[in-house]
């Protein structure tokens, strides 16, 4: 998903996207805020790199390989607001990235740009030396040197705004940048101690880029004066959808393979018709076009037979169906003949039409793993009933992460474990389950947490607002007790409320407009029931005793369903069956407690609610289908959910960053920098002058002291297991405040020639795109991996 601006306040710093839910809880020690790690559980399920790996000397030099993406950047400057995921793919085949993350998701110096980098001093300030490779040289054939480090940070430190920059984490606490023995050797010293110094000058950009705010705003949109990668930008065409990289001969590193990259813009929805057009030899597929390729391996359609799917395929295919359509083509009803010809004819030309493309896709391979990025349900605390933390636990409390889980990994084959951190992903190594402090799956700890903070199934019965009317014989009885009705009737419900202000009008105003609503009772015509003239008198009865009497025969039909309860199923035996089913013919209905065991929450008459915003695009199939568990889970406890389906367009913008939803599910990429990266996703919103809200990145507008607290120690503790162990205790504070449930870690699909090695699906790993290339062919007799 691609990230978005934030409104009501622009934030400080902004982490740049890769992309487009809990009794009364105790905190015993926090669960998981130990710094001791048992190993159970502590690094859950990991899905290795699939990349077909081969050797250089197993990979042909030539050729070219054609990438799809989401689209062409806007911008090549990664420090950008605008900057996505396309700018993040080109920039890695052009800029130095001094640590690029492993397969595991650690840093890892990078030798083809540093001989070394590390602290030298930490005592009175923070010192970091590094001395660059002597061989590194931008395109334009200037060392990389102390003056690129310099212009960079100047460019990022936030002092001078005529420098449009997203965000400036980590560069803001430096104190000067120096040389050192000579232009290669650069000594940083830092103001403040940064933990993730290893994050800074990754994309590194050259000085003609950041010197000036000319050149860092426009200069490097569409065009970089200088690279310093396996390959050189060629061109950037906006009108194909095309970004040509070419091979850099000043490149010191291993020499690339490929003669060009050509990144083009593909729809998601678009990349099955590329893929048998040969547009594109990589690209990033959903599961179903995943599914086709599989497939496409195993639908040979020879000898006659047809495909073992799409059109021609199933069983209405047999011999039996083929007689069938042959007899209705040929039969004396020309029309019907005609008609059953035609369509005959539209079922073969679509049948060899899909041979032909499954033929084609037989060319590809899928790579699965799992993507650096992690999906999770956001809950709104900012105002409503999620502004309880007590409700926003009970939904977490709710959830069954496992069954959500499977919904989308397993069918996959891949790892289906929960996630258990907001900070990190299975695999790295500050990753530990802390779910815990929040507390797995509980139906009756949900309902008591709700109960608790006053949701029940009474408080979604509106009160009658007196006895409105009877028959006209007993209209006439006793005027006296008439005026009481009246004076009875008059009052409105809703005026003694929990003093909650525009909500308790509203419901007063809701109750007032069902005041007429009435129910008949006891018009079953049941033998006795008439009156001397033999008409069946008619007792009205306000709404909500209707409702009870709908409750009393639904549990009738959950006993013949075998769905009820023990406790139903004996009151619905006794003698006249389900309570409140029939009423006498002049009695006025019971006013009984309806049901506390079904139908939906509510307090003060309000029902509980909450709005859960999806996109509405081709390509979140998946998210729609866990919202739908997830609405099904929080029904069965009492609470409803109105799902709202918008415009991929418009979803994180114009309702997750606006803050119009109470629930939603999107992805954060991960990190190996959480103290820096994911503070602004956890901080605590501020009030601002103006009265709105600085939410920097805090979508879901839960934060504490206490982390904010936890994340300024981790990004100023220099001991790295020290700086991991806060990281820890921050995320279980998250679990407890239940402002966001992680689910699952992404999958990621990726189609590939499969002629092709060393790309693929790569996880956390950088790809080496020096490494990119067709394989050499083998010599006969040589054993065959099929999929690669």
């Amino acid at each position: 998903m691609s990230h978005v601006g934030v409104p009501r306040g622009t934030a400080r710093k902004r982490r740049s996207l890769a992309l487009l839910t809990t009794g009364v809880l105790t905190l015993p020690v926090l669960a998981g805020c130990s710094s001791d790690d048992d190993g159970s559980g502590s690094t859950g399920a990991v899905a290795p790199q699939d990349i077909a790996v081969a050797a250089r000397n197993l990979v042909a030099t030539g050729g070219t390989v054609n990438w799809a993406i989401d689209a062409v950047p806007t911008t090549l400057n990664a420090f950008q607001a605008d900057a996505n995921s396309s700018t993040t793919r080109i920039t890695g085949a052009l800029l130095p990235t001094l640590f690029p993350l492993d397969a595991k998701g650690r840093p890892q110096l990078d030798p083809d740009y540093l001989q070394s980098a590390k602290v030298v001093e930490r005592e009175p300030r923070q010192v970091v030396l590094y001395r660059i490779n002597p061989q590194a040289v931008w395109s334009d054939g200037r060392d990389i040197g102390a003056p690129d480090f310099v212009a960079q940070w100047r460019a990022l430190n936030g002092k001078d705004s005529a420098f449009w920059t997203a965000r400036n984490a980590g560069y803001e606490r430096i104190e000067k940048i120096e040389r050192g023995a000579d232009d290669q050797e650069v000594r940083v010293t830092f103001a403040k101690p940064y933990a993730d110094w290893r994050s800074l000058f990754s994309p590194l950009y050259p000085k003609e880029v950041t010197g000036s705010p000319d050149a860092f705003n426009d200069g490097a949109r569409t065009t970089l004066k200088a690279t310093a990668g396996p390959f050189r930008l060629g061109s950037v065409d906006t009108a194909k959808g095309e970004v040509t990289l070419v091979r850099n001969p000043r490149w010191w590193g291993g020499r690339a393979k490929l003669d060009s990259l050509v990144f083009r813009a593909v729809k998601p929805q678009d990349r099955t018709e590329a893929l048998t057009e040969g547009k594109v030899d990589v690209a990033d597929i959903d599961a179903a076009a995943a599914h086709r390729i599989v497939q496409a391996a195993g639908d040979k359609g020879g000898n006659g037979q047809p495909l073992a799917q799409g059109p021609g395929s199933g069983s209405g295919t047999g011999p039996a169906a083929a007689l069938r359509s042959w007899a209705e083509a040929h039969g004396s009803d020309e029309e019907a003949a005609a008609a059953a010809q035609a369509a005959r004819e539209k079922n073969r030309a679509a049948a060899e039409a899909y041979a032909a493309e499954q033929g084609k896709l037989r060319a590809y391979a899928v790579r699965k793993s799992l993507e650096p990025a992690y999906t999770q349900l956001a809950l709104n605390g900012e105002s409503g009933p999620l502004a309880d933390d007590r409700v926003r636990r009970a939904v977490a409390r709710a959830l069954n992460r496992q069954e959500l889980v499977d919904t989308v990994l397993k069918p996959l084959g891949l790892p289906a474990t929960p996630l258990g951190s907001h900070l990190a992903l299975a695999g790295q190594p500050a990753y530990k389950d802390n779910s815990g402090a929040l507390g797995g799956q509980d139906t009756k700890e949900a309902q008591a947490l709700l109960a608790d903070a006053g949701w029940t199934r009474e408080g979604a019965v509106k009160k009658p607002g007196g006895a409105k009317a009877g028959s006209e014989v007993e209209k006439k009885k006793d005027t006296t007790a008439g005026k009481d009705d009246k004076a009875a009737s008059s009052e409105k419900p809703g005026k003694t409320g929990s003093g909650d202000g525009k909500a308790d009008n509203a419901a007063a105003e809701r109750e007032h407009a069902t005041d007429d609503v009435q129910a008949v009772v006891g018009d079953d015509n049941k033998p006795g029931d008439s009156d001397g003239a033999g008409n069946a008198p008619q007792v009205l009865a306000p709404a909500t005793a209707a409702a009870f009497h709908s409750a009393a025969l639904l549990r009738q039909a959950g006993y013949l369903a075998g769905t009820s309860t023990t406790e139903d199923a004996a009151q619905d035996r006794r003698p006249g069956g389900a309570a409140g089913a029939y009423a006498p013919a002049g009695t006025a209905a019971p006013a009984q407690a309806p049901d506390a065991r079904r139908g939906p929450l509510g307090k003060n008459g309000k029902a509980l609610s909450l709005r859960f915003v999806l996109p509405a695009g081709p390509g979140s199939e998946p998210l729609r289908a866990v919202g739908d568990k997830i609405a099904a889970m929080l029904d069965s406890i009492g609470i409803g959910t109105a799902i709202t389906k918008v415009s991929d367009d418009s979803y994180f913008q114009d309702h997750i960053a606006s803050g119009d939803y109470d629930l939603a599910l999107y992805s954060w990429p991960a990190t190996a920098y959480p103290a820096t990266d994911d503070r602004p996703i956890f901080a605590k919103p501020v009030p601002a002058t103006d009265g709105s809200l600085l939410v920097e990145q805090n979508y879901t507008r839960v934060g504490t002291d206490h982390i904010d607290q936890l994340f300024e120690q981790a990004v100023s503790e220099l001991d790295e297991g020290t700086a991991r162990d806060l990281m820890k205790q921050a995320d279980a504070r998250i679990w407890a405040a239940a402002g966001s449930i992680p689910l699952y870690q992404r999958p990621q699909l990726v189609a590939t020639d499969r002629k092709l090695a060393n790309v693929g699906a790569f996880g956390f790993g950088a790809p080496h795109y020096q490494d990119i290339g067709f394989k050499k062919p083998q010599p006969a007799g040589a054993p065959a991996n099929k999929k690669n």
